[in-house]
């Protein structure tokens, strides 16, 4: 597939996927909200990739919607979903562990798409902002269910409620970000991480694992966690992932763990039929 606001490729099963409208900081698209959901789509369906990172061409992530760039709400009946949450929710949905690597300005769109990736580095110049109650607008991209979840409910308040703009210091404090470095370590960075869980990790636990703290951690008891936990556990007897992880910790070698994704993955975790 081909794209016009995004670039996308895949190389040491890395797909790094980019917001490419530099010449206007990546301000957000219509088109850049599908493409960007095309993209994700294709890296989790491609067994060669085992990690996305998500980033921007030139000094900036994302300044937010690009307001002249023209946009028609749809008839109150249309089914529509709005451009932002065709990112977040396709990274939600994914597989695949998703590594947000951001410089300069992330507002609005921006601050609102790295929410559901695993892991987020930000630069030292990076500055964040929900601003939607600065400009008249409403929060998007599922931001008000991802983004308490990840900083707690008071500093959600206090970032949609003012739109204030905040530095990286902040973002780290509060746990937006886990990482803080320098403008031309970000991508370096991402790419390290990427390539750790590659090494170390077995994908198809991976995409279990993400999808289990996303969507288990949402209900009211430990109950259904533990029961889903007993049943993937009970199953790892049989388990080929499981087998070569113990061989490789006895023989104390890198472990080459055969399960693929998405081919691999147990069908008991039913994610599919939680979506619907």
């Amino acid at each position: 597939m081909s794209y016009r606001d995004i670039l996308y490729s895949v190389r040491d099963h890395i797909a790094t996927v980019s917001l490419n409208r530099p010449h206007v900081s990546n301000g957000y698209t219509c088109t850049m909200g599908t493409e960007l959901g095309a993209a994700i789509t294709a890296a989790d369906n491609n067994p060669e990739v085992r990690a996305i990172i998500l980033t921007g061409e030139g000094s900036d992530f994302c300044v937010g919607m690009d307001l002249c760039s023209g946009f028609t709400a749809p008839p109150p009946e249309h089914d529509w979903l709005e451009p932002a949450g065709q990112c977040s929710q396709r990274i939600f949905e994914c597989h695949k562990p998703v590594i947000a690597a951001i410089r300069g300005a992330a507002i609005g769109a921006g601050s609102t798409i790295i929410l559901p990736a695993d892991y987020r580095i930000a630069a030292t110049d990076s500055r964040f902002g929900y601003v939607f109650t600065r400009r008249g607008f409403f929060p998007e991209g599922a931001s008000t269910w991802h983004l308490p979840r990840i900083v707690g409910m008071g500093c959600a308040m206090d970032w949609m409620l003012t739109g204030r703009v905040f530095p990286a210091a902040e973002a780290l404090a509060s746990g937006l970000v886990h990482r803080v470095v320098e403008p031309d370590e970000v991508l370096p960075a991402a790419q390290q991480y990427a390539r750790d869980l590659i090494t170390n990790t077995a994908p198809v636990s991976v995409a279990v694992t993400r999808q289990m703290l996303l969507r288990l951690s949402a209900y009211d008891t430990p109950y259904p966690a533990h029961t889903l936990e007993s049943k993937l556990i009970a199953g790892l007897v049989t388990s080929p992932d499981a087998a070569e992880g113990i061989m490789s910790f006895l023989q104390r070698r890198t472990p080459n763990f055969p399960g693929r994704v998405p081919a691999d993955i147990p069908t008991i975790v039913g994610w599919e039929a939680a979506s619907d």
